[in-house]
């Protein structure tokens, strides 16, 4: 697309009407990508709320999305979008659990585990998505 050298294409999700094979970051940081194929990278309607629509632009037209095994939710907290960190299991967790209380609690009721259910389930087929705070820096 724009003809720029690089050694990494972007594989993950895109949301527009085109069959897109592979985006450079070139062309997903400057909205190229976005605006040649009138695609998104996030389904806005699965993202919290942030103080600023221009959060809300930045990570649709110019943010790589993750790929979660149901409809992704981009996550915020002190009024931005949070940065996507990494795929995690319990293990990548278990040094900040008390850190990560309130939402393990939260994902324990959501699906109807306990939290050694949750554990066991985070090691074996449940993928763990981490995010951090790009502004207090919470995880």
């Amino acid at each position: 697309m724009c003809n720029q050298e690089t050694d990494y294409v972007y594989e993950g999700p895109f949301y527009s009407v085109s069959d897109v094979d592979d985006i450079c970051h070139w062309c997903i940081k400057n909205g190229m990508a976005t605006h040649k194929y009138d695609g998104e990278f996030q389904d806005i309607a699965s993202c919290e709320e942030v103080e600023k629509r221009e959060y809300v632009d930045e990570l649709v037209h110019r943010t790589p999305g993750y790929m979660g095994w149901q409809q992704e939710v981009w996550l915020s907290h002190c009024g931005d979008f949070c940065a996507f960190e990494k795929y995690v299991g319990w293990e990548d967790i278990k040094d900040m659990l008390d850190e990560l209380d309130d939402d393990l609690k939260e994902i324990s009721r959501g699906y109807g585990l306990s939290r050694l259910e949750l554990e066991k389930a985070l090691g074996r087929g449940l993928q763990g998505y981490l995010f951090k705070c790009v502004v207090c820096g919470k995880q």
